[in-house]
């Protein structure tokens, strides 16, 4: 699975993040929106009226709320979360927040002989070699003086190329990036072979090396992202438990409503890189689109690396579902890569299913019919 032309993956991403194309370009589909922060302020102005906060409070109700939607390329960093001796995408920027810090925090933090740095909130927190489009993350300050502007270019000139900032805004207090999301978004790129095969190598690695494992699965059959979307869609509209399907959590999250997942879209498909072209075509990959209300710990590369596993296999569709039963986590395959993972978008309202990358069928059929008329 990794012995692939994950660079072509990675280039694409790069030019996503940088502006020059755009994921509309890889399925011909409208761009998605950014957020619309007048929903984010609506929603928060009911939530203050409930908790009787009020605009012209002072003390801790004073100090002024920042959303940050921020582009981030996944190869160029080691995750999100700041980590020591690391290039991590929050360290960079809360080192670049640093000198929009009030006077009192940076006087507390020097006394402690700490770095003067910004605190920040994020909506999900990416692993190493993870592309992000639309990351949204906050930060707060006792400073009346801070400009948006000012906020932009001092993330923008951290790391140009590899990190940029898509907009910023001034929301109310009560916003939180993560605990205020209703839904995020992921796209996994898988590049594909032309008569795309899975030989015995690639499903030994999809099988975690398991002897028995692989004695008793089905030989593997033509790979085909049809057969990947028709796994996947049956995940569609059910809260489950998708604890088979996490990695690296702890045991006292492995049962009960932590390891629950609603899963609003969940769709693969075939498309071709726009920006790898090679003798005038481009790269053939399949696209996986998963959209839930939550995700667990590298459950969305166990999903792509299974449902790409029980597709060769010429598994029943209900396969993934008969997964969340098994007793072992060896049961699902290992991680797919990272560098084909990307956090398209984190959403603030209402699901709009109509909203999609990879349309359902019956969408696409609906286009198709207005195409034709």
């Amino acid at each position: 699975m990794y012995a692939r032309p994950w660079q072509q993956v990675l280039d694409f991403y790069s030019n996503v993040v940088n502006g020059r194309t755009s994921l509309s370009g890889l399925f011909g589909t409208e761009a998605l929106s950014i957020h619309d922060d007048a929903e984010i302020v609506e929603a928060s102005d009911k939530s203050k009226s409930v908790n009787g906060a009020t605009e012209d409070r002072t003390g801790r109700w004073a100090r002024v709320t920042f959303k940050i939607v921020l582009s981030y390329h996944g190869g160029s960093f080691d995750g999100w979360q700041k980590q020591p001796d690391l290039n991590t995408v929050q360290g960079l920027v809360e080192r670049s927040l640093g000198k929009f810090v009030d006077e009192k925090k940076a006087q507390l933090l020097e006394d402690k002989g700490l770095p003067i740095e910004g605190c920040s909130s994020v909506a999900g927190r990416t692993d190493k070699g993870v592309t992000a489009l639309q990351q949204v993350c906050s930060f707060y300050t006792w400073r009346k003086d801070v400009k948006l502007q000012d906020i932009e270019d001092a993330i923008n000139n951290a790391a140009p190329g590899k990190l940029r900032v898509r907009s910023v805004a001034e929301v109310p207090r009560v916003f939180h990036p993560n605990f205020c999301a209703k839904w995020r978004r992921y796209l996994y790129i898988f590049p594909l072979n032309d008569g795309e095969t899975l030989a015995r190598p690639i499903l030994r690695s999809l099988l975690d090396n398991d002897e028995d494992e692989l004695k008793t699965r089905k030989k593997p059959t033509r790979f085909e992202a049809s057969k990947v979307n028709q796994l996947l869609h049956q995940l569609e509209g059910r809260l489950l438990s998708y604890k088979m399907f996490a990695r690296d959590t702890k045991a006292s999250r492995n049962i009960g409503p932590p390891t629950e997942c609603f899963v609003y879209h969940a769709r693969a498909t075939e498309a071709i890189l726009p920006c790898s072209a090679k003798d005038g075509e481009g790269t053939k990959v399949m696209c996986v689109e998963l959209v839930a209300n939550r995700f667990l710990r590298k459950m969305v590369r166990v999903l792509v690396a299974t449902s790409i596993r029980e597709a060769a296999a010429g598994a029943e569709e209900d396969m993934l579902l008969k997964l969340m039963d098994a007793t072992s986590r060896r049961a699902t395959a290992p991680p797919a890569p990272p560098d084909g993972l990307c956090l398209v978008d984190v959403g603030y309202t209402e699901f709009d299913p109509q909203n999609c990358l990879i349309p359902s069928w019956s969408q696409a059929r609906k286009k198709e019919k207005d195409c034709i008329k």
